[in-house]
């Protein structure tokens, strides 16, 4: 894999273990370098409390994931559009029996009776209950309880080693580093704001300026109202489906954040006519269900804002499948959507992370008392989800293996969409780091978004019509500067993926930024971000009833799933496959100039200007807005 783990974790000392059998070399397998804002430490875990731990075994063959998933995604190949099967991708990528039989010889060794040690169906992780004691004997390393402001506990360890015939077969053993528990509103109590409210992340919702008393249907005023009149035109998106059946696009939400039917029915009335009595195609996830318990923007923004203009520019002829994740208790990750559309997710490289990932049925009580959705919902030809996390939220272990899914989602045909965030180079939030690894609203260091900055996903950032443009002009549009800054930069976890290797070397060579390269990732080897952008400022939305001027990445992703959905119409009506992950196509030479370049605006945060939009490629805005006929004229040309 082409991973590049951020200068915030330390794992390459080594340390003689004094307590393993076998004469290996301990080394440092995972290190946190700083506790989490909200966290303090506050006491050792006692020795004989029990600790289920859970040994991710390393999949076979995942180093060559990039190879294989540009064989069926890059246009020069011979291999392209021929996506795999799940079952394909599950043979590929299965643990090897050597990694079982010796991790679970190892354990033996360290006095684990055999009967204790259990492998999983999937062969995907090894679980053990030991002691504390045990655990600390060995990973050399010690356990603590640290608790959170809200009062809440949680169990893990500065940092652990293992063996180092052992790490080569484990991806990362859980509990251990990760301190980003899900904080959990229970008894019925209303979610708490922020972190609970849209979950996952925080401070990734759109934002909005207030409401607006006319409606507005005019092309002439799309610099201050963006309709859906506005987005046909500016990108040029004239286009009827033709073979709706074969074809699908999904949107994500996660629960409380929830559409309302009658304000679907009201914007379809003013600026949707064919979307009249339509609604979208629900899935409910580990009890995910459209609440109506709690209203307001808060609730009901983002989900209003996805379905009203993904839904109207897929026409009411394409259904558009809604997967409602998460139950009022628990809410949900990313991971838990994923369990749900590919069942062997749940399992791959040790399963869930439960102090990030909800966990069914409720272990608590009082949430969803079903069964974990494991492989229950099919997953759409384009997925558009308007979260995220910031990357220093998350280890980069978990941000790996779910990386790693979402390449294999592009091996079965599938394009994953991402808004790129808000608050420019800052993280959600408005959060940027500090030199220790945390991150607050003081920090000066560049704060990357994921899961936008995963090579194999499509980061999308926002612009916005220029004031006092109009969509008649040349280039009507700028990066979006007006409430919120889009969201761009280069990854500390992710090393740079070769399909966009010259696009952002020339940004680099041709416009390097004027910064210090302690506050940003200046080795020109990172992912960077975002790849596409699409307007996110001034949308008229219906919400509780009245029309809101919404802004946001959040606009972007599920207008830019719609296009690309109506592109895969066009190719399934002749016989062809869907796109499936496109960034190596968008990035090759036959797709110059099949997007609107933008080259004004930036995008400020962290106490700076951010980045500046070029000409070509840059971290603001990506290769630019989508031109849909020089799209879909190269989508139809290619196998």
């Amino acid at each position: 894999m082409r991973y590049s783990l951020t200068a915030f974790f330390t794992l390459s000392f080594a340390v003689v273990s004094l307590a393993e059998p076998t004469l290996s070399p301990y080394n440092v397998h995972e290190k946190r370098s700083a506790i989490p804002i909200g966290w303090s430490y506050t006491r050792r875990h006692e020795s004989a409390a029990t600790l289920p731990l859970r040994i991710a075994l390393k999949q076979s063959n995942i180093e060559f994931i990039d190879e294989y998933l540009y064989d069926v995604s890059h246009p020069d190949s011979a291999n392209y559009g021929k996506h795999w099967t799940a079952g394909e991708i599950s043979r590929k990528f299965s643990p090897s029996e050597e990694s079982i039989s010796t991790i679970r010889d190892w354990l033996v060794e360290n006095r684990l009776a055999s009967e204790r040690i259990r492998v999983s169906s999937t062969k995907g992780w090894i679980n053990v209950n030991v002691t504390v004691e045990e655990a600390e004997r060995l990973m050399n390393t010690e356990y603590n309880v640290y608790t959170h402001v809200s009062g809440q506990e949680h169990v893990a360890c500065e940092g652990y080693h293992l063996p180092e015939h052992i790490s080569t077969h484990v991806d990362f053993v859980l509990p251990s580093v990760n301190f980003d528990v899900k904080l959990k509103g229970r008894s019925g109590s209303q979610p708490e704001s922020g972190r609970s409210i849209g979950q996952p992340g925080v401070g990734t919702t759109p934002k909005t300026t207030g409401t607006i008393s006319q409606t507005v249907t005019e092309l002439e005023q799309c610099d201050q109202y963006i309709t859906p009149i506005c987005l046909r035109a500016l990108y040029e998106l004239v286009y009827e489906p033709v073979a709706p059946e074969k074809n699908s696009y999904g949107v994500v939400e996660y629960t409380p954040q929830a559409y309302l039917q009658s304000d679907l029915q009201m914007f379809a009335m003013n600026y949707s006519t064919d979307l009249l009595g339509k609604e979208p195609v629900m899935i409910s996830i580990d009890g995910g269900y459209a609440q109506t318990e709690y209203q307001g923007f808060d609730y009901n923004g983002e989900s209003a804002l996805d379905l009203q203009y993904g839904m109207t520019l897929v026409t009411g002829k394409q259904n558009v499948t809604l997967y409602q994740t998460g139950d009022m208790v628990e809410g949900a990750s990313f991971n838990n959507f994923l369990d749900a559309i590919d069942g062997s997710y749940c399992t791959f490289e040790g399963g869930d992370n439960y102090t990030v990932d909800a966990q069914y049925p409720d272990p608590y009580g009082g949430g969803y008392e079903g069964p974990e959705d494991c492989g229950t919902a099919t997953p759409a030809y384009v997925i558009s989800t308007s979260y995220g996390y910031n990357e220093a939220d998350l280890t980069p272990f978990y941000t790996a293996r779910q990386c790693a899914e979402y390449a294999k989602l592009g091996l079965m045909g599938v394009t994953i969409l991402y808004s790129s965030g808000d608050y420019g180079v800052a993280g959600h939030g408005d959060y940027c780091l500090n030199p220790n690894g945390t991150q607050s609203s003081t920090g000066t260091i560049f704060n990357p978004t994921f899961p936008g900055t995963c090579p194999y996903v499509t980061s999308v950032g926002a612009t916005m019509v220029k004031p006092n443009a109009t969509v008649f002009q040349a280039q009507p549009e700028m990066a979006c500067m007006e409430v919120i800054y889009s969201g761009g930069g280069f990854s500390n976890y992710f090393a740079m993926p070769s399909y966009q290797k010259t696009a952002v070397d020339y940004y680099l060579q041709n416009y390097p930024p004027n910064y210090p390269p302690n506050i940003w990732n200046s080795t020109g080897m990172s992912r960077a971000s975002p790849d596409i952008s699409a307007n996110g400022a001034n949308y008229v939305v219906a919400v509780d009833g009245q029309f809101e001027l919404v802004y946001g990445t959040s606009c972007s992703s599920p207008v830019s799933g719609a296009i690309f959905t109506m592109i895969n119409d066009a190719r399934l009506a002749i016989g062809k496959g869907p796109i499936g992950f496109i960034n190596p196509t968008i990035y090759s030479a036959g797709f110059a100039g099949a997007f609107n370049d933008i080259t004004e605006g930036s995008n400020p945060g962290c106490g700076t200007e951010g980045y500046n939009a070029t000409a070509g490629w840059d971290p603001v805005t990506g290769l630019g807005t989508p031109n849909f006929p020089k799209l879909l004229e190269n989508w139809l040309a290619l196998p």
